[in-house]
């Protein structure tokens, strides 16, 4: 054959065997036998093997292949993967609904179309493709960043390497959900189980450790399945206008999107699609734990947006937790990083929702009272999906007649301080403040964590045995650890302890909202420490604010600021402070002009295409500095078009709308002018 032919004849194959492919793994309908997909999938094999320049990484033939990986690398998100918010009865799922109307100023009689999905209880995932082709695929991660299990994920049968078709985006990314089938998690944990290996608590777990495995020929053995359920970025190429149509293109290109999803009407729509869900549960060969709802007009949803890290447009309904009946042998009560006490109940080990239980919160002293809950008593566990597991009621009819009242220490038990209630407050606190070993040393892990100073190698374990060493009792310690006392300590080394160091003078160099966030003040998460950082400009301005000024900055409220008051107050913080910046921690202050910061308050700008002097991520956060919203689709609502070069559907669309557009230049202008209005 000549190469040509050849190169003819691989292509055939691969197209069939993608075809065939879906009909078996997809479709559970297959149109040829298994010994025919087999000398199909062997004369592809063979042809590969004479030919291996030719070899494609969207082969049907190279779903298994590559060393075993070293480790996972992060990948950052084109658009962050927001988490849903949850209802769990119709009240909730009314008030979510009339919601949406308010905001939408829609009639209340009006019925809203959504599309109604099982919630799989597996790992989310990234899937990129270019030119049809799996490039990357990424897990959830924080939201923000992911990582990198493309060649893990490469080996899931029903996933394509290659789209169908050809009428795909040049840049396509789908969301989906990684799980485990019930019948392969009893398989697997049967065959580690005849292996004397740990087996796993259920397919979640399994899922995600197969998953993570290092090696993909380990994850290839491994049963697990996908299913799509959005699009993230779409690029030079066009998608349907609802969710239910975006759905049904998705499966046009093989990609396997679940059959259970239905397009509802109303409230009570999704209310029938939830019941008929829940008696179905048991039955299905995968588990869920519960549905999602999502409006089902693309406009709609982008006109509803986003609140904090979850859309408006769409929210999980979870089906009632899963209970068991235990006792309560004891309580003890935990002392968080910011002094909470925390009452809770050691049990008798008892089999909830896939794991073995132990301990439960009992979340306060109004909850015990409220509840009546005694040591001794036989008690209701419940467990929902990850959530802590919680006691939901005393069986008041077998209770023991040796039972005794929970009481609240009058003594913090870590470090003797006073224990305050304030009036009013549900939450007991210790007086300890900095002094309070379990504080400080929570404290630390707070502010190493990923999304504070981002200190890679100082995990909660390490911070215990630094503690235990005496070689930190405060943050700032950390920036004074040597690497000589640091190799001393067990399962270190030299290599280990200069990495830590060198991660250590890293996180030196951060950004202030990070700073902010680290510090741990009640209640400021990410999104009110990145207002406070870009409100303010400077930490010398936030611990100068006093409360009133505090809630000028958006979203924060009485509460907040007087606990953010109440943190700079405390002299031994300030010290600490001090300490941190003399020792080398520093950040860039923001630019706070009063007068720019609504210059472009109002206007909804498109930014498509590729720019020469600046990227698209810093142009968005120098828009969005000004007030302006930066939006990734282009609609009615948009009042400005910048494009770069290569702009695709986005810039067509704004043409056809009759938005006004620019280039690179007048964008920077735009930018240059503002800055020094």
């Amino acid at each position: 054959m000549t190469d040509s032919t050849i190169q003819h004849t691989i292509n055939q194959l691969r197209e069939a065997l993608r075809y065939h492919n879906q009909r078996y793994y997809v479709l559970d309908d297959p149109e040829i036998s298994d010994a025919e997909y087999d000398q199909l999938f062997q004369k592809l094999q063979r042809l590969e093997q004479e030919h291996p320049e030719l070899i494609t990484t969207d082969s049907p033939t190279q779903r298994v292949g590559g060393a075993a990986l070293s480790g996972f690398t992060e990948v950052r998100h084109l658009r962050p993967m927001l988490s849903l918010g949850n209802v769990f009865n119709e009240e909730e799922l009314l008030a979510f609904d009339k919601r949406i109307h308010e905001r939408l100023k829609l009639e209340a009689k009006s019925d809203l179309a959504y599309v109604a999905e099982p919630k799989l209880d597996g790992l989310a995932i990234s899937l990129l493709y270019r030119e049809g082709v799996l490039e990357r695929a990424a897990t959830r991660g924080d939201g923000e960043t992911g990582e990198d299990v493309t060649q893990n994920v490469r080996t899931i049968k029903t996933l394509p390497l290659k789209l169908l078709g050809n009428d795909w985006p040049k840049l396509l990314e789908v969301r989906g959900e990684i799980f485990m089938p019930r019948k392969g998690f009893e398989a697997i944990n049967q065959k580690l189980a005849t292996q004397g290996q740990k087996t796993f608590a259920n397919p979640r777990n399994a899922a995600a450790g197969s998953l993570r495995q290092l090696d993909p020929q380990l994850t290839a053995q491994r049963p697990l399945a996908i299913y799509c359920y959005a699009v993230g970025i779409v690029e030079e190429g066009t998608m349907p206008a609802t969710h239910w149509q975006q759905l049904a293109q998705l499966k046009e290109w093989g990609l396997p999107v679940s059959d259970l999803i239905e397009q509802v009407q109303g409230v009570q729509g999704c209310h029938a699609y939830f019941a008929a869900m829940g008696k179905k549960r048991d039955q299905l060969p995968f588990d869920i734990d519960g549905v999602v709802y999502k409006i089902n007009d693309l406009n709609l949803q982008e006109a509803l947006g986003f609140v904090s890290r979850a859309p408006r447009w769409a929210i999980a309904h979870k089906f009632p937790a899963q209970e068991q009946v235990t006792t309560i042998v004891e309580v003890e009560f935990q002392v968080g990083r910011t002094g909470a006490l925390t009452p809770v109940a050691r049990l008798e080990p008892v089999f909830v929702g896939g794991v073995t239980v132990s301990n439960a919160t009992l979340h306060n002293m109004d909850e015990i009272e409220r509840k009546d809950i005694r040591v001794g008593d036989f008690v209701i566990v419940r467990r929902a999906g990850d959530v802590i597991p919680e006691v939901a009621r005393v069986l008041i009819e077998r209770r023991p007649q040796n039972t005794r009242p929970i009481e609240l220490p009058t003594v913090c038990p870590v470090c003797q301080s006073h224990v305050e209630r304030i009036e009013g407050e549900a939450v007991a606190r210790c007086t300890g403040g900095l002094y309070c070993t379990a504080q400080v040393k929570e404290a630390i892990k707070h502010f190493a964590s990923r999304r504070a100073l981002n200190i890679e190698g100082l995990g909660d374990k390490l911070v215990e045995l630094l503690f235990a060493k005496g070689l930190i009792k405060h943050i700032d310690d950390i920036y004074r650890l040597e690497a000589e006392p640091l190799a001393a300590l067990e399962r270190m080394g030299k290599k280990s302890a200069e990495n830590l160091i060198a991660a250590i003078d890293k996180s030196k160099q951060t950004t202030l909202e990070r700073f902010i966030y680290g510090l741990g003040i009640r209640e400021v998460g990410e999104s009110t420490a990145k207002a406070y950082a870009k409100h303010l400009g400077s930490l010398e301005a936030l611990m100068a604010a006093d409360e009133t000024a505090l809630q000028t900055v958006p979203d924060v409220g009485p509460i907040v600021a007087a606990h953010t008051v109440q943190f700079f107050a405390e002299a031994h913080n300030r010290e600490i402070i001090q300490h941190l910046r003399q020792l080398g921690v520093s950040w860039n202050d923001y630019e706070v002009h009063t007068e720019v910061l609504g210059a472009l308050a109002g206007q909804v700008i498109v930014l498509t295409g590729s720019f020469s002097r600046l990227n698209r991520e810093e142009a968005k956060e120098r828009l969005e500095a000004l007030g302006a919203k930066v939006s990734s689709s282009v609609s009615a609502k948009t009042t400005r078009v910048f494009a770069g070069e290569k702009a695709g559907s986005k810039l067509a669309k704004a043409e056809s709308l009759n938005i006004p557009i620019a280039d690179e230049e007048a964008l920077l202008a735009l930018l240059e002018t503002t800055k020094n209005t």
